[in-house]
Formats: structure tokens, C-alpha cells, sequence
């Protein structure tokens, strides 16, 4: 009977034993591998935007990447949403930007552009989500929350029809969003800062504007 040589750690392994065990331990770092990125990251679905793309995998409250967008906030209704004091319904829509989208790029004419794409569809969604399903003309417009100037998104989180009356309305806002562009263009605001007041308040931002602005 053939004996296995021993040295001095104990009995020698052999190879197919060692193929076993390097196979076990190739599927356990696979596996804590895909633990370890499903627990730091969400799924985050967009339309496309300058990087064209269509779906990516973010970290967790990431407002950064190379394509597609990033929810300032996740939608969390679609539907019997309501404006609140001329703001929209936070669950409905809490902003969506494009995370690609760079200073120098939105600071460049022509930009805002080149990256609007709501067709009717998505429009007549956004009325749907708050319960409108007739309006006259020059009533209401569908609004980016965060606009397109400042990074904003075409993704139905960040949309919704905004109301010219009472005012403040969608034309002091439009005033809102050359203001807020012009901060960060100028370098006295940050791209990040100008997203998130807009996106959580712009009434207030409308109301700390100097008086003369745009006048």
C-alpha cells in the first residue's frame, strides 16, 4: 500500500484536493464581492442625457458619476400628488439631475438645448401624477424643478406642471433659474448648492433675490 509523505505541518494534500479548495474560495470572494457593492449601492433609472446613457448603479446619495442622472430624492408617489404653496409635492417630485453634467458645460450657450427631451407623453404624465387632465393654454407649463441649466434631468421625478397664477409663479421662477445660473457660472455659487435650493425651496431663493435682478 502506497503511504502519503508527510513533512513536518502534517499530511501532504493533494492536487485534487487543492483544485476543491481553490474553487470554494474563488466562489466565496465572488460572492462577498456582490455583498459588498449591493449593500452601498441603488439603482438609479433615467432618461438619457449628455452621456447618453440609460440605467446606471450609483453610491448611495451620490450626486457624481460619468453618465445618466442621480435623484436628488426618490419618487415616491405617482399619483393624487399636490402643490403645496406654489412648491410640488416633494414625493412626487423631488428633482432628478444629470450627474455628468459640468460647469462648464451648463455655463455654455446653447447647452439647455441640446439635453431637453420631454416628449408629450411624459408631459401629459406629469399632469396626470397631480390630477390635471384639462388646462388652457399658458395656464400651467411643465416644469424642470431643477432646470436644465443648472443639470436638471428630463427624468419625470423632476417635472411637473407649475401654474403661471398665483404668483409667485413658472415666470418668477424662469427668473429664479437665470439667477441661480449666473451664481454658479460666476463661481459664487456651487453647482451642487444651486441644485439643492431649487430642488428644496425655490420660493425662498425667489424671495432673497435682489429686487433690480433682471430688470
Amino acid at each position: 500500500m502506497k503511504r502519503m509523505e508527510k513533512n513536518s505541518y502534517g499530511p501532504r494534500i493533494g492536487t485534487q484536493e487543492i483544485r476543491v479548495m481553490k474553487k470554494h474560495l474563488f466562489v466565496l470572494a465572488i460572492l462577498a464581492a456582490l455583498l459588498l457593492v449591493l449593500s452601498g449601492c441603488d439603482i438609479t433609472i433615467s432618461g438619457s442625457g449628455p452621456g447618453g446613457s440609460f440605467g446606471i448603479i450609483t453610491p448611495t446619495g451620490a450626486l457624481t458619476g460619468s453618465t445618466g442622472s442621480a435623484s436628488l430624492g426618490k419618487q415616491t408617489k405617482t399619483s393624487g400628488c399636490v402643490v403645496h404653496g406654489g412648491l410640488p409635492d416633494s414625493a412626487c417630485t423631488p428633482g432628478a439631475i444629470f450627474t455628468n453634467a459640468t460647469v462648464q458645460q451648463i455655463c455654455t450657450p446653447g447647452y439647455a438645448s441640446s439635453v431637453r427631451n420631454v416628449p408629450f407623453s411624459e408631459a401629459d404624465q406629469a399632469y396626470a401624477e397631480y390630477g390635471i387632465y384639462h388646462h388652457y393654454s399658458g395656464q400651467y407649463e411643465v416644469d424642470h424643478l431643477v432646470p436644465l441649466e443648472l443639470g436638471g434631468s428630463n427624468d419625470i421625478a423632476n417635472l411637473w406642471p407649475e401654474a403661471a397664477n398665483p404668483t409667485p409663479g413658472f415666470h418668477q421662477k424662469d427668473q429664479v433659474e437665470n439667477y441661480l445660473h449666473d451664481q454658479v457660472c460666476s463661481g459664487t455659487m456651487s453647482l451642487k448648492e444651486a441644485q439643492t435650493e431649487i430642488a428644496t425651496n425655490w420660493i425662498a431663493v425667489y424671495n432673497r433675490m435682489p429686487a433690480n435682478y433682471g430688470a
